[in-house]
């Protein structure tokens, strides 16, 4: 069936009206409307007076016919409110305690969405949203960027606490994987190389030479070394627990440094330091 054809014949079945209420094929979204009009007496009742108030004639007419708080908006002239509530799916039985608050202290909501999101934002914070105080603010949109920008706040700290809760598990992780590793350092009295241990002096490690070793505390079988001279960082090794051999050897931006097989053999060299601790364990 093409796109734009809802009514096209279905053939062998029987001849019949039927509904299409998915596709909403009968409901015609007119350009304009003919200017002499006339209206069923249970419009007029349930508040309409001629203007649609930027919604389609169907949509305005079902709405006020089948939904009593559609009416109730409609002559309490909360128009962008009852435009917001047509066109999007949401509990207003939720809102309509407040809704009445801004309806009996004249407050019209100019921004129905912001407005919702407000009053969301307002039971968030555990504020009165049966006060007109806050569900009628005289700026609507300074008080809805206010409590935006509160609850963003909150979000962050938030973030931070997981974040630091996750750095404490973290290091304990990583005490309990690599903590028989803590203290291994050797050197060719040029170059020096250690294990990191902790998670935190990976990251930095991480920071300072622009690659990812950052994350590497989470790899079960991986072994991570920081080679330096004087202080300075060099290259980071990654050696392989199971294999006790260098899987890479990165310098500053993961690029190889001239001291980088003079590190790599080091570490051979060594690697029966690890086997040591392993074999301890």
């Amino acid at each position: 069936m093409s796109l734009f054809y809802y009514d096209l014949w279905n053939e062998y079945s029987d001849m019949e009206v039927r509904k299409n209420g998915e596709f909403r094929a009968y409901d015609i979204n007119p350009v304009c409307t003919y200017p002499r009009q006339r209206f069923i007496p249970e419009v007029k009742r349930n508040g309409f007076k001629g203007d649609y108030h930027n919604i389609l004639p169907y949509d305005l007419f079902k709405a006020i016919l089948s939904d009593c708080r559609a009416e109730t908006l409609l002559k309490a002239g909360q128009y962008p409110m009852l435009r917001y509530y047509i066109y999007h799916s949401f509990n207003i039985v939720e809102y309509w305690a407040s809704l009445k608050i801004c309806i009996r202290n004249g407050y019209t909501i100019a921004n129905g969405s912001m407005w919702r999101d407000t009053i969301d934002l307002l039971r968030h914070f555990g504020k009165d949203t049966n006060s007109p105080k806050y569900v009628c603010p005289a700026d609507l949109k300074a008080e809805h960027d206010k409590l935006v920008a509160k609850r963003n706040r909150q979000r962050e700290r938030e973030r931070t606490e997981q974040q630091r809760q996750k750095a404490i598990e973290d290091e304990k992780n990583y005490l309990k994987a690599k903590g028989i590793f803590f203290g291994l350092v050797f050197s060719d009295n040029l170059i020096r190389i250690k294990v990191i241990e902790s998670v935190e002096e990976m990251i930095e490690e991480g920071r300072m030479m622009h690659h990812c070793v950052g994350g590497y505390h989470n790899r079960e079988n991986s072994l991570i070394l920081s080679a330096t001279i004087d202080g300075r960082r060099i290259e980071t090794i990654e050696v392989s627990l199971k294999t006790l051999e260098v899987v890479q050897c990165r310098g500053l931006c993961n690029e190889n440094t001239e001291y980088h097989d003079r590190i790599v053999n080091l570490v051979n060299s060594n690697v029966n330091l690890i086997r040591q601790r392993m074999e301890a364990a």
